[in-house]
């Protein structure tokens, strides 16, 4: 259990971190859409092969079609709420560079998005370690790296709507908590699950991974990073499919 808080928290980290970058620092939005091209490879590849293979290999192939489709729609539907509210933006680098949120209210939209992504992703963190083989190193390092951006975009929406530094912090660290609190829950509740449960939550958040992936941070990657965006995002593919061989 031990173990899971502390990868818990190391993955929610990456959002105080793109927090405290955007409250200190001016960060180029080519830079940042570069970061989130490469985590979206690394995502990818986590969502293939940490858990829609692991999924369709232990719990076989039904399970891991209700799942990942309840997953991928389940997403759909949350961000597209958050999104009328002013979230849509809650992992694109133009919100970093420009400072501007999509309404009034936006920040705090953007802030319930980032939890709607936190925790699925530290579920998974947690029930990785189920096995005794230790924790899955490809879906923390995807993890991480997509949320620095979520981090530095989530704060220049939250200062638009006039929130202070110290607020902005306190709401950083509830996500830090929540991730952390999320990754032992992974681990305690999935510890006895069956593997046709086990398979249909791991393929839910495969389904959630791939379409957050699709609608927030592939186009403005692209949009930010120009043509290399391609090559940094299958670069980062390969990452994953080198970590998933270690």
């Amino acid at each position: 259990m031990g173990n899971a808080l502390l990868w818990g928290a190391v993955s929610g980290s990456a959002v105080l971190i793109g927090a405290l970058v955007a409250v200190f620092l001016r960060i180029r939005s080519k830079l940042i859409g570069f970061i989130m091209a490469f985590g979206t490879g690394v995502l990818i590849g986590a969502a293939a092969y940490e858990l829609i293979e692991d999924s369709a290999s232990d719990g076989g192939l039904p399970p891991t079609i209700i799942g990942f489709t309840a997953g991928a729609l389940v997403f759909t539907v949350f961000d597209w709420l958050i999104s009328r509210k002013g979230g849509a933006g809650r992992k694109r680098s133009a919100r970093a560079s420009s400072g501007k949120s999509d309404a009034k209210g936006g920040g705090l939209a953007i802030f319930a998005g980032t939890v709607l992504d936190a925790i699925p992703e530290s579920i998974m963190i947690g029930a990785s370690l189920i096995a005794g083989q230790g924790v899955s190193v490809l879906l923390v390092i995807a993890i991480f790296i997509s949320n620095i951006p979520e981090g530095l975009s989530s704060t220049a929406g939250l200062k638009k709507d006039g929130y202070g530094k110290g607020k902005i912090m306190l709401l950083w660290l509830g996500v830090l908590a929540i991730s952390t609190l999320a990754s032992g829950a992974g681990y305690a509740f999935m510890d006895h699950a069956s593997s046709y449960t086990e398979a249909v939550i791991a393929s839910f958040a495969g389904g959630g991974i791939i379409a957050m992936v699709s609608s927030s941070m592939m186009p403005e990657a692209y949009e930010e990073g120009g043509p290399l965006t391609g090559f940094i995002a299958a670069m980062g593919l390969l990452c994953s499919l080198i970590l998933d061989q270690l």
